[in-house]
């Protein structure tokens, strides 16, 4: 595939043409049905990290069994592969909001067959970086899903309460303890099962801390729903 880089970076609408090749679509996510379907998926995710294994299992991967990560599962709609970087870079760097209903839209179509969750939570920006953005990434792509599958957001819920330095280039022992205590519950939970909501999941150094938050906090199923999954495995 062919993908047409101008248009990653113009306004994503709907009946408009396809956001990469440019053909006319009516889809929601703006993309064409062979786009769509040609975007880069985990084709064989461990049951619980998400992580890409070799070929297809019921059981969760030996890092898993090892170590299992303080939430039930997580679900990516896609992988990190292009064009995905272009999609997250459009939305998070460039301001393109509107890049969040396709991302929103993949995400709430591959947890379509999931249990439903109580509430959806996305993860959380320090205050002084929502300032400095104008808006949470997590915050966006999570509204288009809870619409699409109608389920109540709770946008404020959760709160970063300390600013962390950059993970990138951290370790995923380094990412941990630059996390700890980083968020804080604002508002009560209004049932036992959550769904945590990301952009990009690489390590799961993020949704961990907030999994063992909502655990401590009374959640009894956590599981992350992420618009994609990065290679790094979980640490």
């Amino acid at each position: 595939m062919v993908y047409n880089w101008l248009r990653i970076d113009q306004i994503f609408r709907p009946g408009f043409p396809c956001l990469l090749c440019g053909a006319d679509t009516r889809s929601p996510s703006g993309l064409c049905p062979p786009c769509q379907a040609d975007l880069p998926r985990t084709a064989h995710p461990c049951p619980r990290c998400g992580e890409a294994l070799p070929a297809p299992t019921d059981l969760p991967c030996g890092r898993c069994l090892r170590r299992p990560p303080p939430f039930d599962t997580l679900v990516a709609a896609l992988a990190w592969e292009t064009p995905v970087p272009g999609f997250v870079g459009a939305l998070k760097f460039r301001e393109r909001l509107p890049a969040a209903r396709l991302l929103g839209h993949l995400l709430a179509e591959a947890v379509s067959d999931r249990t439903r969750p109580d509430c959806l939570l996305p993860v959380p920006l320090h205050a002084a970086r929502l300032r400095q953005r104008g808006f949470n990434q997590a915050v966006e792509i999570a509204r288009f899903a809870a619409r699409r599958l109608d389920l109540p957001l709770l946008p404020a819920a959760l709160r970063r309460i300390r600013p962390t330095p950059p993970q990138q280039g951290l370790d995923a022992k380094a990412r941990r303890r630059n996390l700890r205590g980083a968020f804080e519950l604002a508002a009560p939970l209004p049932g036992s099962h959550v769904a945590i909501v990301d952009d990009v999941v690489t390590t799961g150094s993020t949704v961990g801390e907030i999994a063992r938050l909502l655990r401590r906090t009374g959640a009894e199923r956590v599981v992350v729903w992420a618009a994609a999954r990065a290679t790094k495995r979980l640490g």
